[in-house]
């Protein structure tokens, strides 16, 4: 799966909640803490819809929450996704990140294409760069070049979540740490511990976010849900 088919999957902020009436109304967004944010009615400009929406007069872009959804069954059913479970459960656990959060960056990353390259010489599917990847190295890994190293799906995913856990303790917000790993810590820190003011990286944060938010329902229970109460 290529980045731009992806790119135009992620468009919009797609959920469904079994539990909930048909006909109800469910806004909702997913903060820079990786906190779910749900309400009965749009609060403030960050909450979209979620479901029921249509129903009440408030229009829905065709087409765009069925693509989320079809981006996150494939995410389910592909075979190169499915074969890598095992090792995105294994980093997650060792290294302290979500498994979820794991694979949203991935998909936008690489589309899950362990051989893939960028022009800019970042490899593997995290498209980690080989000088970055060197400071997240065990001392076993870095007997062999970072550029092939980190064609090897196990060692790729473990440095990436090493370093997603290390910038999670230092910069404490997901969309930051996200905004870090792809315009660097420095450009994060020059604009005061803030989204730097770029349209690229803003909007591979905005991405990997919307995704991240779709598969962390297929895990609820396990996660941080703030319902607000809004009569």
């Amino acid at each position: 799966m290529g980045l731009r088919r992806i790119a135009c999957c992620l468009s919009i902020l797609a959920l469904g909640l079994a539990c909930a009436p048909a006909r109800a109304e469910l806004w909702g967004y997913v903060d820079g803490a990786g906190v779910m944010h749900v309400a009965t009615r749009q609060i403030d400009s960050r909450y979209s819809p979620l479901m029921g929406n249509e129903a009440s007069g408030t229009p829905r872009v065709p087409g765009k929450r069925d693509s989320l959804g079809a981006l996150v069954t494939w995410l389910e059913i592909a075979p190169e996704v499915k074969v890598l479970q095992p090792v995105l459960r294994e980093a997650a656990a060792a290294h302290g990140v979500d498994v979820e959060l794991l694979k949203a960056l991935i998909t936008v990353e690489s589309g899950f294409d362990a051989k893939a390259v960028s022009p800019k010489g970042a490899v593997g599917l995290m498209q980690m760069m080989p000088a970055t990847a060197d400071r997240y190295a065990t001392k076993a890994e870095v007997q062999r070049p970072a550029a092939e190293r980190l064609l090897d799906p196990r060692i790729n995913i473990h440095t990436g979540a090493r370093m997603l856990a290390d910038l999670k303790r230092r910069l404490g917000r997901v969309d930051l740490v996200l905004a870090a790993w792809n315009a660097g810590e420095g450009s994060v820190q020059r604009h005061g511990g803030t989204m730097p003011p770029f349209a690229e990286t803003q909007a591979h944060v905005h991405m990997v976010l919307e995704l991240y938010w779709a598969l962390l329902q297929r895990s609820l229970p396990r996660h941080q849900l703030r319902l607000h109460d809004t009569p």
